[in-house]
């Protein structure tokens, strides 16, 4: 399978996975936040599959997640869940695709 292709797939599964999390939160502006929160995902896990820094694939999805992480954890000022998330989440994508 193409990196490309790997990427959509993971990235529309990390961000459908985001987005349920947020179901039974309260908040304002909910479609916008989780249009957001998709958008946000679905960069990461795109970004990780495609990428080829010289490192291990966990590594790899480490920094690609915390980098990617960082402008909406300061935009919402939620930085524990966001952050924790990306990395998290970051990090298994990396491991799939054994970078």
């Amino acid at each position: 399978m193409s990196a490309i292709l790997t990427g959509i797939i993971s990235g529309a599964a990390f961000g459908a996975f985001s987005v349920a999390t947020m179901i039974p939160l309260k908040m304002e502006e909910r479609k916008t936040a989780m249009v957001g929160a998709f958008a946000d995902r679905f960069a990461i896990a795109f970004v990780i599959c495609n990428s080829s820094l010289p490192v291990a694939g966990w590594l790899n999805g480490l920094i690609f997640g915390a980098l990617l992480s960082v402008p909406c954890a300061i935009i919402t000022k939620s930085w524990i869940p966001i952050m924790t998330f990306g990395i998290l989440g970051g990090i298994v994508i990396g491991v799939i695709v054994g970078h």
